[in-house]
């Protein structure tokens, strides 16, 4: 097997456990990465390697950087609260 789909694998690996520990933040970030990657991997109809997984990755959380300063701005602290711990989820990453 090639290590195309080790990333993938252990992400997957992750959300089952975040799932089994009821994690819920951890669950939900993870949701969205590995629906991020497979509508990636339809779109391009092809299984995606680490380098374009991590880039997937990269993605989002500038998304999560983005929405922590709107968030802040616009006083949502709560909002920005959420974003920062979805953040922490893809920094592991």
């Amino acid at each position: 097997m090639s290590t195309a789909t080790d990333l993938k694998s252990r992400i997957d690996a992750d959300m089952k456990a975040a799932m089994r520990a009821r994690e819920k933040v951890r669950l939900g970030a993870l949701r969205l990465l590995l629906a991020a990657i497979k509508q990636k991997e339809v779109d391009e109809r092809t299984t995606l390697d680490d380098a374009q997984v991590l880039a997937i990755v990269e993605k989002l959380s500038k998304q999560r950087r983005d929405s922590i300063e709107q968030f802040e701005k616009a006083g949502r602290i709560e909002l920005a609260e959420q974003e920062r711990a979805e953040l922490a989820v893809l920094d592991t990453y």
